[in-house]
């Protein structure tokens, strides 16, 4: 209750324009500590097993989470592929990522929730019109999966597509 109710709401706030910039691994790391704190273990020891216990997902995940419900919420302002080019193809309910070379661009909001949207499991995209379920989804697929990072949650998808 203490996490909740403390570090919780200071970390949500405004996660999806700072969760992917360089200090997220600082407050990663400041989470992980606090977690550590709170079930009484000692600071070499791993923290997947309490993120499980305790029901908490890790900063990278709760960047997920909420940059999806942003996506969901403002999905009439993103181009599928299918809009793009009239090919039937196997992504063409996909959204549309366009081209870009900037870093800044690509660590922004809409492009960097455009690639994890797209990398989702097709059983979650698929409740794109209704944000109950596809939040108690991703939050369940979240949960299990735990991922420490973006990179981690990217390559995730892409060697389950691979096998």
């Amino acid at each position: 209750m203490v996490y909740f109710a403390y570090f919780q709401p200071v970390l949500q706030y405004g996660i999806i324009f700072g969760g992917n910039s360089t200090h997220a691994q600082q407050v990663f790391k400041l989470q992980k500590r606090v977690i550590r704190i709170l079930s009484g273990t000692g600071p070499r020891s791993s923290c997947r097993n309490l993120f499980k216990k305790l029901n908490i997902l890790p900063v990278p995940c709760q960047y997920i989470l909420s940059l999806m419900l942003f996506i969901i919420e403002n999905q009439q302002d993103f181009l599928t592929n299918t809009y793009v080019h009239s090919l039937d193809t196997r992504n063409k309910n996909h959204l549309y990522l366009p081209a870009l070379s900037l870093t800044c661009v690509q660590k922004g909001v809409s492009y960097s929730g455009v690639k994890i949207f797209n990398n989702l499991p097709s059983n979650i995209q698929n409740y794109k019109g209704d944000r109950k379920k596809i939040k108690k989804e991703l939050n369940k697929y979240l949960t299990i999966h735990l991922f420490y990072s973006i990179t981690e949650f990217l390559e995730c998808r892409t060697n389950k597509r691979n096998v």
